[in-house]
């Protein structure tokens, strides 16, 4: 049964932003919310014994004192901890099954080399068909005074030449919940021999225009329908996806993508897009897993 949100903490302000984000997210739902600490805690040889006690005890202190934050900041939020010997990356996929979701800070891209690439964060989104929501350590992500998300609308990037019915289904239900409007964007490149140089005709670029608009329509038009509360922004737009995706997503309070379940023998994947968003995105980013 998937009864709760799990949030992996490690101490930094990221995991901690991305614990609040979570709260919010778990009232929004009913549901609890779930602290774990993961870490491997054998010592080196070179390091004396008490080491692992030592990490054990902080660890401990940190879930109960960010478990106590919370059920101050929202005192009908069940919240519940766990302290857990073992790779953090291994066990949060194995709690995905019976989770809505998983919460991980991210630090991004900056001075430090990728936070989300080779990371928990990457390891756990690759291996997960469960939603996993990235947090930075953003004012957004901390705790607010009404104990709700922060009033901003959603993007959701949308591919409409394949299905993404469970990419659409979160992001209608979330803006539902949040009773905001959600923006769907499609970005778009000119085929090579429409867009450039002496061959370039504004006609057959009306044209294009108009037939990726009217795609968009098409893929959202069920959605409007089950959802009729929800209002819609849809743009489809020239661009760098990626780059269109972020720089519109500055303003929102999350920002929807997805990753395409692939059964393949060299493993899951993050499609460029996707992996683009988690570096570089400043808002919430959740990826969706779909077929």
């Amino acid at each position: 049964m998937n009864d709760r949100i799990v949030v992996g903490l490690d101490g930094s302000a990221e995991s901690l932003a991305a614990a609040h984000w979570a709260a919010r997210e778990a009232l929004l739902r009913g549901v609890p919310l779930h602290l774990v600490h993961a870490e491997e805690w054998a010592s080196p040889r070179d390091l004396p014994v008490p080491t692992s006690e030592v990490r054990r005890r902080w660890a401990q202190a940190l879930l109960n004192e960010t478990a106590e934050g919370l059920r101050a900041s929202h005192p009908e939020l069940e919240v519940d901890i766990r302290s857990i010997d073992g790779r953090p990356a291994a066990e949060l996929i194995g709690m995905a099954a019976a989770a809505h979701m998983i919460v991980l800070g991210s630090r991004g891209l900056g001075t430090v080399t990728g936070f989300v690439l080779g990371s928990v964060g990457m390891a756990v989104i690759q291996a997960t068909v469960r939603p996993v929501v990235m947090v930075r350590a953003s004012e957004d992500a901390v705790p607010r005074p009404d104990g709700r998300h922060a009033a901003r609308d959603l993007l959701v990037g949308v591919d409409i030449s394949r299905p993404c019915d469970a990419l659409l289904a979160f992001a209608f239900e979330e803006a539902a919940r949040r009773s905001c409007a959600l923006h769907a964007l499609h970005s778009w490149s000119l085929p090579p021999l429409v867009g450039y140089g002496a061959t370039y005709d504004p006609r057959v670029h009306a044209q294009l225009e108009m037939s990726a608009e009217a795609s968009l329509r098409d893929v959202l038009a069920p959605w409007r329908d089950k959802y009729p509360d929800v209002g819609v922004i849809a743009r489809a737009s020239i661009g760098h996806a990626p780059t269109e995706l972020i720089e519109r997503g500055v303003e929102s309070g999350l920002i929807v993508v997805g990753r395409r379940i692939r059964r393949s023998s060299i493993g899951a994947h993050i499609g460029p897009v996707t992996h683009a968003v988690l570096h570089h995105a400043k808002a919430p980013v959740a990826v969706i897993a779909h077929e």
